[in-house]
């Protein structure tokens, strides 16, 4: 592994770039030698496009160090443990898994790596049956095999996980218990982010007022949510929409620190039968925030 080097001959003048690099790195994925693009090759000592239509002469350098790069090792709170499934207390900025093939950086799924016990599992996300944003803390559920992870995945899409968050908004909350029902798509201006609109898919957060506080001067609730439905980034949406966007949200709100977004408990049944809830105890900064 490290920087490899080829002068393109006459049979391949024409051939795609990332053609060319698949043929040469046979033992990876085309999507995972795409990522190499255009930050690890080179033609002629310049950035290559994977669309570049190679030329008799060209030189070619690929680096291919970065497809064999393992993350950092990390140590999460483990919350529960048996023969099917990893409970975890996941710490704000930490991601729930990687975002591509070449993303080194540690998470949830490589934390949880060396701890599954089936092959049939494999993948960047491999284990992983629901998501936290990265700036969520809170309990995550993992699964150790494919037996395990199809129950659990029906857990939530048959609606019978039981989630519960809290969350710090701007202002005083009215009323103090609500059902948000909105439908949530994907906003076409940023890609990346969502909003309430008509076709958008169903759904709806439930919520409760715990307390109204005052801090320097400004409002906030605190309060407990329960999503209904599992849509990306839903509660963070919800609340923007309601007019109370979560403190330090820097996408739907005026992010100016930590999110203030903590999944508290997670209640459904194991695959071995047993109901059982799980909980997980706020960050500090998230108490010294409530004033708790």
């Amino acid at each position: 592994m490290g920087v490899e080097s080829f002068v393109v001959k006459e049979k391949d003048v024409g051939t795609r770039a990332d053609i060319l690099v698949s043929q040469k790195l046979q033992n990876y994925s085309r999507s995972s030698l795409k990522k190499l693009f255009p930050e690890y090759v080179t033609i002629n000592n310049k950035i290559a496009k994977a669309s570049y239509k190679l030329r008799s002469g060209d030189v070619v350098k690929i680096d291919d160090i970065s497809l064999s790069a393992e993350p950092e090792t990390i140590e999460l709170p483990l919350l529960y443990e048996d023969d099917d499934v990893l409970v975890l207390n996941k710490p704000a900025g930490v991601l729930t898994h990687s975002k591509g093939a070449l993303n080194t950086e540690a998470t949830v799924a490589s934390f949880i790596k060396n701890k599954l016990n089936d092959p049939l599992l494999g993948g960047t996300r491999a284990g992983i049956v629901h998501r936290l944003d990265r700036a969520t803390s809170g309990v995550i559920i993992t699964a150790k095999s494919e037996r395990a992870l199809k129950w659990l995945q029906k857990q939530f899409s048959t609606r019978k996980a039981k989630k519960t968050y809290l969350a710090v908004v701007t202002g005083p909350v009215s009323p103090n218990e609500a059902i948000i029902d909105a439908p949530i798509e994907r906003n076409p201006k940023k890609p990346q982010t969502f909003r309430v609109g008509s076709q958008g898919k169903s759904a709806q957060t439930k919520y409760k007022v715990i307390k109204n506080f005052t801090k320097g001067k400004k409002n906030y609730s605190l309060l407990e949510l329960n999503p209904q439905t599992g849509r990306t980034h839903q509660l963070r949406v919800h609340l923007k929409y309601v007019g109370h966007p979560i403190v330090g949200d820097p996408v739907y709100g005026k992010g100016n620190g930590p999110l203030m977004l903590h999944a508290k408990s997670l209640e459904l049944t194991l695959p071995n039968g047993i109901k059982k809830p799980f909980e997980a105890n706020p960050p500090k900064k998230f108490m010294e925030f409530i004033g708790s």
